[in-house]
């Protein structure tokens, strides 16, 4: 198997594997979210600094956190991203565990647009006139929900603008996932550890204190954080960007295909009207990156 087919099914599970959280975090609806996020914050540091050992990665993590404290603007911001993805990875548990799979699906279809705007606004980048399009047609979609909800789908939108901010702040600090993962959770672990101690002492705390099952699923939350994480890294390393972002589609779409099939969550005509405008917003975005990206391939032949 080429490099390329091996980075294509290791982006493809890794998405998958995103796609499927909600049949873990429904496992947990008996826990309160905050906890949920805190074991999942405790574990993945635990799973990913193993995994940093198992790697032989030690030296490189030492040495990327002596960088990161010798650039102090670079370390604030890693720990700005930090406190932005736990954000993220709260509202999603959230809305899994209330029932708000359809929410959730749809800000993970809008966050691409949202990046898109968001590197015009912060990098400077350019979009040509599909792109521009593509961005105000789905825009129009999240209005017809708005107007369809009576109110704005804040799950959706805060999900989205939470995990484009996180991009941002991620954008020029280049870390190996792995170890980037161990940082962050790392930077989070005390604020955790602190409001676990608080939870246990107050006996709020359900690890420990419901059954074995619980403490296993909480402990493995960890697990299943690292390993997609892990799987995406490799797929980015070996295939093209836009094909990247192409394959980050099936992520939301097994959540959506979950809400609506599997958990029975309403999806009117309307939803269904505004799902399809985000599709068509998003394959004509897609669509038109990657005529760019080939153009700019050719051109680079040509010289």
């Amino acid at each position: 198997m080429s490099n390329e087919k091996k980075g294509v099914l290791a982006a493809f599970l890794a998405y998958a594997f995103w796609g499927a959280f909600p049949l873990y975090w429904k496992l947990l609806e008996h826990v309160p979210s905050m906890e949920i996020l805190l074991s999942r914050v405790i574990w993945s540091f635990v799973f990913t600094v193993l995994a940093v050992i198992v790697f032989r990665m030690r030296k490189d993590l030492l040495a990327d956190l002596k960088y990161l404290w010798s650039h102090q603007k670079l370390f604030w911001q890693l720990a700005g991203a930090s406190f932005v993805i736990s954000m993220n990875w709260y509202l999603y548990i959230w809305a899994v565990t209330h029932n708000h799979l359809i929410e959730t699906s749809l800000g993970y279809y809008i966050n691409p647009l949202l990046s898109v705007i968001f590197g015009v606004i912060f990098f400077k980048e350019s979009l040509s006139r599909a792109q521009w399009i593509a961005t105000g047609i789905a825009f129009i979609a999240v209005i017809i929900l708005t107007i369809n909800y009576g109110s704005v789908p804040w799950v959706a939108l805060l999900i989205a603008l939470s995990f484009a901010i996180y991009g941002v702040l991620k954008k020029k600090i280049k870390l190996d996932a792995t170890r980037g993962l161990a940082i962050e959770t790392l930077l989070i672990l005390p604020f955790a550890l602190g409001y676990y101690v608080y939870l246990f002492t107050t006996h709020q705390a359900s690890f420990l204190h419901v059954d074995v099952k619980t403490d296993i699923l909480m402990i493995f939350s960890g697990l299943v954080t690292a390993i997609p994480l892990i799987l995406f890294a490799k797929g980015a390393q070996n295939i093209p960007l836009y094909l990247l972002g192409f394959i980050q589609y099936v992520s939301p779409t097994i959540v959506l295909v979950l809400g609506i099939v599997l958990y029975k969550e309403p999806f009117s005509q309307v939803e269904l009207l505004a799902f399809s405008i985000i599709w068509a917003a998003l394959l004509l975005f897609s669509g038109s990156k990657i005529i760019e990206t080939r153009k700019a391939h050719h051109k680079s032949l040509d010289l």
